[in-house]
């Protein structure tokens, strides 16, 4: 399903988490105990981070010295401008390459040509359902009580560096648009709580002089994680085929 590409071994901070995983699985990848298990096999080309912002300060440099690629499911610790000064350094010391998929978002690839000119303006509209925000570190911090809620309710408005770290497992997605387009402090970003929608919806506006972008995706949540959407892990998927395949379709 993701190409040339092996699953050769899996690792959680609970470990019975990771074994649970992988005797779900047809080919039975191997459970570390550790990282280091991870960053000291040879036969491991590329790490796969979907755990948190925090894993990826913690262990993103780590990953790309060991020689290997690093692809970025928690793009939110990105915004994190020493942090990506740093691994883009060691990624370049060590020849190797940081990976963000598209995630629950479309038009990153028109995104990407449009910043090759002037951008005037960015923004992203994230609505979720009461459920999706449930441990957001605003929401538990201004003690918002979700099953309360029966109307749509603004929960924040303003760049997208900020909304990250008040919602880090929500809107990495404002993340990945800030990379590929004007950045962190100029892309604007409105999350809003619905209690009228099962789905997640994201509504992206670009405005430059190349013209304009109006895009919508309605994503189901992933099943496990209702934080997050469905397409957002076929996105890594899809990703990794690209990255083994030997035709590239888009920019």
């Amino acid at each position: 399903m993701a190409g040339e590409i092996n699953l050769v071994i899996v690792y959680d901070t609970i470990f019975e988490r990771a074994e649970k995983l992988a005797s779900r699985l047809s080919h039975n990848p191997i459970v570390a105990k550790d990282v280091n298990e991870i960053l000291e096999r040879n036969d491991v080309q590329i790490v796969i981070e979907a755990a948190s912002q925090e894993a990826v300060r913690q262990y993103a440099a780590k990953v790309l010295s060991s020689n290997k690629d690093l692809m970025v499911m928690s793009a939110g610790a990105l915004l994190d401008d020493a942090l990506l000064s740093r691994i883009i350094e060691v990624a370049k010391e060590s020849g190797r390459r940081i990976y963000v998929p598209s995630g629950a978002i479309v038009g990153l690839d028109n995104v990407k040509s449009a910043a090759i000119g002037k951008i005037d303006e960015v923004t992203l509209v994230t609505r979720k359902p009461p459920i999706s925000f449930r441990g957001a570190p605003y929401v538990e911090k201004s003690k918002i009580d979700l099953s309360s809620i029966k109307e749509p309710l603004v929960l924040y408005e303003g760049p997208a560096r900020e909304a990250v770290k008040l919602f880090p497992q929500n809107v990495n997605v404002a993340a990945t648009l800030s990379l590929a387009g004007v950045g962190p402090d100029r892309t604007r970003v409105k999350i809003i709580v619905d209690p009228n929608i099962t789905n997640i919806v994201h509504e992206i506006h670009v405005k430059g002089e190349f013209g304009e972008i109006f895009t919508r995706t309605v994503n189901k949540p992933f099943p496990n994680n209702p934080r997050t959407s469905y397409i957002a892990a076929l996105s890594a998927i899809a990703t990794l085929k690209r990255i083994s395949g030997n035709i590239i379709v888009g920019t």
